[in-house]
């Protein structure tokens, strides 16, 4: 019972407090690593995931490695 409250109390309350510090920490080493302020180091952030996720569903779709895999065997298999 008292190892059930421990767990609870660790994981409700100190866990996501220490994922935050932990994360507002490396942001602001980023950012001092970089010499930029710290909003700007989000809003580059959020940029390179819009355009990595604009490139995974445009060409990177295309370069699936299972398509890819197939076309060469089909390619492979009209050599012979």
């Amino acid at each position: 019972m008292i190892a059930l409250l421990l767990y609870r109390t660790l994981a409700d309350h100190l866990v996501p407090k220490l994922l935050d510090w932990a994360m507002a920490f490396a942001t602001r080493m980023l950012a001092r690593s970089l010499n930029m302020p710290e909003p700007l180091v989000h809003s580059t952030g959020d940029y390179v995931v819009a355009q990595v996720l604009a490139f995974e569903h445009s060409v990177g779709r295309s370069l699936c490695p299972f398509r890819l895999a197939r076309l060469l065997r089909a390619w492979w298999c009209g050599l012979r």
